[in-house]
């Protein structure tokens, strides 16, 4: 079979049926079957995925692929940096860029960028991290998919912005300008002793499900209006999380992107593009 050139796998991606694919995977996932085991063995091989740092390492203790997807770890698997100032990495997977916002402009890849503006869904949103530092993490199939927090944190408020769901692999990114700034996405606000702090999920094709722990599964179902949630004290909505503590999870691989205020950390120098990144490792030191 001839392969498709970057222009024709550019086009399939507008071209695709994001919605019924991601539909369909999220009902096939959730599916009991003999075939789960079997489609697990299938992908661990196909993706190199190591299963020795699940909590079940066995792939028959997986009732549904869904289950497998979403694994806990071991409860060593992932040591949290212990450092008082230290920013830990949200999850595992790959850095795909870092740096810091150009007044509301961030790096994409290859020339592409979007703006804050795009991405949180709003100016008021947006302008806490206005010349802030921005990290975009890749989570391929073979990553552990679940998000956690780089510091302690009381949420604010969470932002359910409607989308495409290209997909968000290494090509696609390079090649479709403000692919997260269009990708159906979750965002969660944090007030952390380092400042303001975003965590923000971004939806793609077959990711058929975005979850946050304090509100379960966000998506599907898909909506057609951007839906703001505040949380206070006040209405016995206050949601304290620890750095480390889980916040979220994908079915399928996704992308996170983190954000910080201007002046409120700095990011460790050796990090790169493309450089393999595990979730708890030092990303960078807060400067308050």
């Amino acid at each position: 079979m001839p392969k498709l050139t970057p222009d024709l796998k550019v086009l399939l991606q507008y071209a695709l049926p994001h919605r019924a694919i991601s539909r369909l995977t999220f009902y096939l996932a959730r599916m009991r079957s003999p075939l789960v085991a079997p489609a697990i063995r299938w992908f661990v091989a196909r993706y190199q995925v190591d299963l020795s740092e699940a909590e079940f390492p066995d792939p028959v203790a997986y009732l549904t692929f869904n289950d497998f997807f979403t694994r806990a770890l071991k409860p060593d698997a992932r040591p949290v940096v212990s450092q008082n100032d230290a920013i830990a990495s949200p999850a595992d997977g790959r850095i795909s860029a870092i740096g810091h916002i150009d007044e509301t402009h961030i790096f994409q890849a290859k020339g592409h960028g979007y703006s804050l503006e795009d991405l949180l869904a709003g100016e008021d949103c947006a302008m806490p991290y206005r010349n802030g530092l921005f990290a975009t993490i890749y989570l391929s199939p073979r990553d552990y998919h679940r998000v956690h927090m780089p510091r302690d944190g009381k949420l604010t408020h969470m932002t359910y912005v409607p989308g495409r769901l290209f997909s968000v692999a290494p090509f696609t990114v390079e090649n479709i300008p403000g692919l997260f700034a269009r990708n159906e996405r979750v965002i969660a606000h944090f007030e952390t002793d380092c400042g303001p702090m975003a965590l923000v999920l971004v939806g793609a094709i077959n990711v058929a499900a975005i979850e946050t722990s304090w509100a379960g599964l966000i998506t599907p179902p898909h909506r057609n209006k951007v839906a703001h949630t505040h949380y206070s004290s006040a209405d016995g909505k206050s949601i304290n999380l620890r750095r480390g503590q889980e916040m979220g999870r994908f079915n399928l691989g996704s992308t996170v992107i983190l954000l910080f205020s201007q002046g409120a950390a700095s990011w460790d120098t050796q990090l790169a593009p493309t450089m393999p990144v595990r979730m708890g490792q030092q990303l960078g030191r807060c400067r308050h």
